[in-house]
């Protein structure tokens, strides 16, 4: 089930994730998990070698009602996603909704699919945003009237983070989502995506319900928590399409000992 260091990671994630599963069922959704990012992997260089019109033509959209509503009473959205089916798609997808798109992003551990990613992104006309130093970027891009794009199921370190709940297990989550959303006062939308098939389905959510706290640093994890919590239910809706291997609960509260 690919190298031994990656498949012990998956393994010990999805015993973390879903214990009332047997071992057979989550070897299963992991050796499911690397095929689908196989096909992932083809997808990406497919699109870079044929018209950005073929791979819409792949895409069902539902939901953009929501995203239409945000953006005519506020201007401005925070995308809330994660690294879920073909995730890249949808700097592919921003193109169907009518709304220019801003992606705070970092380099991906696999060096291959980090190049084609970003020949995907640059494709779509997607504006990227580093990860470093995003914070004046992101700002001006909602002045701007766009939709600021986060992805947030990924391990943060202590020092930039909030632990929530996450598969039943406390998690280090980027704050910088929430801090923006209550510093702003602009809506988060979950959208989501998932292959059916040779085809993907983007789903728009409506935007998460804001923090019913005064307090800036209880609001932030109030969000954080609906957003990981956002993220979770999509992720058990087509578990074998999450990236298992990453290492999503590393980071410990200091009370546990911790890095």
């Amino acid at each position: 089930m690919a190298l031994p260091a990656r498949r012990r990671v998956a393994l010990t994630n999805l015993a973390q994730a879903f214990p009332a599963l047997s071992p057979a069922e989550r070897r299963r959704i992991g050796r499911r998990s690397f095929q689908h990012f196989g096909v992932l992997f083809v997808e990406l260089a497919a699109t870079l070698a044929r018209p950005l019109e073929r791979t819409l033509a792949t895409l069902h959209l539902e939901g953009l009602e929501h995203l239409r509503g945000v953006m005519a009473t506020h201007g401005r959205a925070l995308v809330l996603t994660a690294h879920l089916g073909n995730w890249e798609l949808l700097t592919a997808a921003h193109r169907l909704t009518g709304y220019p798109l801003s992606i705070v992003v970092r380099p991906l551990d696999s060096a291959p699919l980090n190049t084609l990613a970003e020949r995907l992104r640059r494709k779509s006309d997607a504006e990227l945003i580093d990860k470093r130093g995003a914070l004046r970027p992101v700002l001006r891009a909602l002045a701007d009237g766009r939709m600021v794009a986060i992805l947030l199921d990924q391990n943060a370190t202590r020092r930039e983070s909030v632990f929530v709940p996450f598969f039943g297990r406390t998690a280090s989550t980027s704050k910088s989502l929430a801090v923006l959303a209550v510093r702003t006062r602009t809506p988060v939308v979950p959208i989501f995506i998932r292959r059916e098939g040779r085809r993907h389905r983007v789903t728009i959510h409506p935007p998460l319900a804001p923090p019913a706290v005064n307090d800036v640093e209880r609001a932030v994890v109030e969000l954080t928590m609906r957003c990981t919590a956002a993220i979770e239910t999509a992720i058990r809706q087509v578990p074998e399409q999450w990236l298992w291997t990453h290492d999503r609960w590393r980071t410990r509260p200091a009370a546990e000992g911790g890095p």
